[in-house]
């Protein structure tokens, strides 16, 4: 009786806790440190190696990752890479795989998931913009077509581990990607957050802190700078993809590419040149991000003076956000109060239509290097005689760039 008592009790005890015999909050742990482990493996072997090519990785960590994402996600290399290529070729257009400005939010962020998984059957999708990802014999014999397998094993160990909890483990490693990497990434991060740079698509960032989605929040930097390996661009973001990219650079484990370029500044010339053009359009997201800059603190003087004044703050209040944003990013509704604005604050009015001026040097197609150098030149000249002491530093520090 006492032996199958305690062969009982060593059975009910394995299928609650498992091998391992773990409490909840040392499996929670563990469930948690496995997700983060899919995360990194999304944005450092998917992301960032295979769909953007921003980095090289040696074939340890690379086969590492690929046997990972198919244990805990079942998802295909080429399947992944060749949607989200897709997605930045046709951002928020027709064609857009999980664009919320095409589905509308709701639909992206919770059935993100069944979008991708419609566009995977895309054949046309898969060989226009699925070159260059691996076809070796694991992929074409193990991890192609067989996703259910992998998905399988992982249920299959995780029970083993934890017993009863195991389930929960797998419940919540199924979800992780599908509610993050689809949703959160791929429905907020195109419609709610800040922006550092006014870039062609309605990208935002959703955190300065990239942790739980592997610096995945970041989503205008990675939108203005795709092939950057580091998603990081200001002194206060943390991208923790880009540490542990880090790490496998400084054991040879990895081979960055690439990173967003960043602005150089010497000596003040006295006239704007070709160097000074070629800078500018290289670096043009940083000048218009710094240009934003100015405008925001020209719009808190004018607010400033009509507190003083005792007058009505409330139109340049509503107005002052979108000062420094695209025409074509600026709602209908809010165009006639952008108006009123400048029509009421001819400072703004000055800035907003040379910021216009400004963004033409890189805009325009049909005018030679020559002719954007003398336009440059131009708008430094009547910037710096403008009256507006803005103006004038922007475009005193805009002569000091070479690239």
């Amino acid at each position: 009786m006492s032996v199958f008592q305690s062969s009982w009790d060593a059975f009910v005890s394995f299928v609650g806790h498992g091998l391992t015999g773990a409490s909840w909050w040392q499996v929670l742990i563990v469930a948690l440190v496995l997700t983060h482990i899919t995360i990194a493996s999304v944005t450092i072997f998917l992301h960032r190696h295979q769909a953007h090519r921003s980095l090289d990785l040696h074939p340890i960590p690379s086969h590492f990752f690929r046997f990972w994402l198919w244990m805990t996600t079942g998802m295909v290399t080429k399947e992944w890479a060749a949607i989200h290529r897709k997605h930045h070729a046709k951002c928020e257009q027709v064609g857009d795989p999980h664009s919320p400005k095409v589905f509308g939010i709701k639909k992206v962020f919770f059935e993100g998931a069944e979008l991708y998984r419609a566009e995977a059957k895309n054949k046309e999708t898969l060989a226009r913009y699925g070159h260059g990802t691996p076809d070796d014999w694991m992929e074409r014999h193990v991890y192609t077509g067989r996703s259910r397998l992998g998905v399988s094993l992982m249920l299959i160990i995780n029970v083993l581990l934890f017993g009863g909890l195991g389930l929960a483990v797998w419940a919540v490693q199924m979800a992780w990607i599908p509610i993050w990497a689809a949703g959160v990434v791929n429905g907020i991060g195109h419609y709610w957050g800040y922006r550092n740079f006014e870039a062609a698509d309605a990208s935002t960032n959703v955190s300065p802190w990239g942790i739980i989605i592997g610096g995945e929040e970041l989503h205008n930097n990675h939108h203005t700078y795709p092939t950057s390996a580091k998603l990081s661009v200001k002194p206060y973001e943390f991208d923790i993809g880009w540490m542990y990219i880090t790490i496998l650079k400084s054991l040879g484990l990895a081979t960055v590419k690439k990173t967003a370029p960043k602005m150089a500044y010497g000596d003040v010339k006295p006239v704007a040149d070709e160097k000074t053009l070629e800078a500018i359009i290289a670096n043009r997201y940083e000048v218009m991000a710094g240009y934003a800059r100015e405008m925001r603190a020209a719009a808190k003087a004018e607010l400033a003076a009509l507190k003083a004044r005792q007058a009505d703050t409330s139109l340049l209040q509503a107005a002052r956000r979108w000062l420094h944003r695209d025409d074509d990013k600026v709602p209908a509704e809010v165009r006639p109060k952008l108006a009123q604005v400048r029509a009421e604050h001819p400072v703004l009015d000055k800035m907003h239509a040379m910021r216009e001026e400004l963004r033409q040097l890189w805009s325009t197609t049909n005018a030679s290097r020559e002719q954007l150098a003398a336009d440059l030149q131009a708008w430094c000249h009547r910037a710096e005689e403008s009256g507006i002491a803005a103006l004038r530093d922007f475009s005193v520090r805009l002569r000091s760039a070479h690239a």
